[in-house]
């Protein structure tokens, strides 16, 4: 009979397979036992085959227990070869802060150089906080601009950090100097949508006449030379419910330095925030008199995404280890 001893000896997958072959293929010695089978007398052939059999099932029950042997001593090797040490010491940190974090510090950092506090507040606002008291009373057309996730009780998640600024005034009496950074939700996603995004708002308040639109445009031309280096400001005349007068605020563009270009739209200008001179309803809304302001916001995204030449909004939240090893 056939001898079986030489699976044990296999030391490898790939010697293990040919000794398959070599016993049970095509041309194997146990096929080849089973096709001689017509030249055995009939009266053995059946005790014949069923050794047969038996030495078939023998040899691939052999095979198997081999296979899963080598399989198992193959992933052992595998795993200690790969092995990690995450108590080992590491001598460069190989991380790197994320662009929109990077870029809210940025922010918040030239503020409270200025004795700007900075303010929270929750995420989950009412009604009164996120719009009516920011002169957007119910069916203003300007809540449309806002695409805002309501929840069964009336609540939302708030659409801006406008907000903190109601809260903050609630509690506090001018004067009042403070930012407000946060995570804010829209219904949107798109190349430079996502349905959470960041924003920083600015409020200043004090006595009336103290505080004027020259004093924010001071504020806010040295705010974008921080950020962006030698750019020229410009203010656009604008609409927003709750600043009059309001204004968009334009740097020269980064990219072709005011040349026009496929970013810039070819007109040398990039619009970066939004600002303006408090609206009376706001300050009615929290019982304050006799007193004046400003107030700014902007999108912590877009400032991100110009300082670091990023095309895609939606890529800074995926993830994508190739877009973050970017930014060591």
């Amino acid at each position: 009979m056939v001898d079986l001893s030489e699976i044990s000896k296999v030391l490898d997958l790939e010697e293990l397979e040919k000794t398959r072959v070599k016993l049970l293929g095509k041309n194997g010695v146990i096929t080849q036992k089973f096709k001689e089978l017509k030249n055995v007398a009939p009266e053995k052939k059946k005790e014949v085959a069923k050794e047969l059999n038996e030495l078939k099932e023998k040899a691939l029950a052999l095979i198997a227990e081999k296979k899963q042997e080598l399989e198992e001593k193959l992933l052992e090797e595998q795993l200690k070869k790969e092995k990690i040490d995450v108590t080992s010491f590491v001598p460069k940190a190989t991380g790197a802060m994320h662009p929109i974090t990077e870029t809210m510090n940025k922010i918040i950092d030239f503020f409270t150089k200025l004795n700007f506090s900075v303010e929270t507040g929750p995420l989950v606002e009412d009604d009164f906080h996120n719009f009516e008291a920011l002169n957007l009373p119910k069916y203003h057309p300007a809540r449309d601009m806002q695409d805002t996730f309501y929840f069964k009780d009336g609540t939302l998640l708030r659409t801006h950090t406008s907000p903190v600024q109601i809260r903050t005034m609630k509690k506090q009496k001018p004067p009042i100097r403070m930012i407000s950074p946060g995570a804010v939700f829209r219904r949107d996603y798109d190349l430079t949508h996502t349905p959470m995004f960041h924003q920083v708002e600015g409020l200043v308040v004090d006595e009336a006449g103290k505080v004027s639109f020259a004093n924010l445009k001071f504020i806010l031309e040295s705010f974008l030379i921080h950020m962006f280096g030698d750019v020229k400001v410009r203010f656009r005349p604008s609409f927003f419910p709750f600043t009059e007068p309001s204004a968009e605020v334009d740097i020269s563009c980064i990219f072709c330095e005011g040349k026009g270009c496929r970013v810039c739209s070819h007109t040398g200008w990039l619009e970066v925030l939004g600002c303006g001179v408090v609206d009376p309803n706001v300050f009615k809304a929290v019982r304050y008199e006799n007193v004046s302001g400003y107030a700014f916001g902007l999108g912590v995204e877009r400032f991100a995404m110009l300082l670091h030449r990023i095309n895609d909004l939606r890529s800074m939240y995926e993830g994508d280890i190739r877009l973050m090893e970017q930014f060591k």
